[in-house]
């Protein structure tokens, strides 16, 4: 991981530093639209994290820039979860887990719209890369299903990608999350191969 400014990988304190503003970061602006009263402010992101305003500042210039890092770094780990997700599960299972990860990111996504707005209209693109990323990670399981007989090889990723986040946009809020469950389960087995 480089510094902001990409000159140099972080220290281990300020790697741990930003990643803690992260953390925080995520889980206030998620947060944000639940009814806590607006969208956090950056000294309470700070505190939250457990370090000083200038630390945040320091990795995250403008608020814009700490809204795009938090939702590519939440993208990143559900995009990099599924082949941590193949090498613990059944290609079938990983595929579901994944699933259930992509609704979470969705969930937590709604509640960052209007920061993410808020960054598109400064001329940011925190969407640039999300849908090759996510298709890449769709396919990888797709893959892994299909070589071991579970899942159709005829599924194209796009396909799936546009279905999970359909399921997310209509039953993604946190009371209908059983719903999502069931309906991701839906999914999934329209996704297995039958002879």
């Amino acid at each position: 991981m480089t510094a902001a400014n990409g000159d140099r990988p972080l220290r281990a304190d300020a790697r741990r530093n930003r990643d803690l503003v992260l953390a925080s970061a995520m889980r206030l602006l998620s947060d944000a639209s639940g009814g806590s009263g607006g969208s956090p402010t950056l000294d309470a992101i700070a505190k939250d994290a457990g370090v000083g305003i200038g630390t945040l500042y320091r990795h995250f210039p403008t608020r814009e820039a700490l809204v795009e890092a938090v939702y590519r770094n939440e993208l990143t780990a559900v995009c990099d979860a599924a082949p941590a997700l193949l090498d613990e599960l059944a290609p079938v299972d990983a595929t579901r887990a994944w699933m259930d990860r992509y609704i979470d990111f969705m969930i937590a996504k709604q509640g960052m719209a209007d920061a993410l707005r808020a960054v598109i209209a400064s001329g940011g693109n925190p969407y640039a890369h999300s849908r090759d990323l996510l298709g890449s990670a769709i396919r990888l399981l797709l893959d892994a299903g299909a070589a071991d007989g579970a899942l159709r090889k005829d599924v194209d990723a796009d396909d799936v990608l546009v279905s999970i986040s359909g399921v997310a946009l209509a039953a993604g809020g946190p009371s209908m999350r059983e719903q999502a469950g069931r309906l991701l389960d839906l999914l999934l087995d329209g996704l297995r191969y039958r002879p």
